[in-house]
């Protein structure tokens, strides 16, 4: 029998190790995205 096709090509095990890694990249982005928002908001107040 055929096997299971995922529309991403990836086998559930390298879907969990993908996602893992891009929750890790998510938060990094997050929390460069805050700090830059906060020393802008420092050095030039917008309210």
């Amino acid at each position: 029998m055929a096997e299971d096709k995922h529309p991403s090509g990836l086998t559930p095990e390298q879907a969990k190790e993908f996602h893992e890694q891009f929750k890790i990249t998510y938060a990094a982005y997050i929390g460069i995205a805050a700090v830059a928002h906060l020393m802008v908001m420092i050095w030039k107040p917008w309210f």
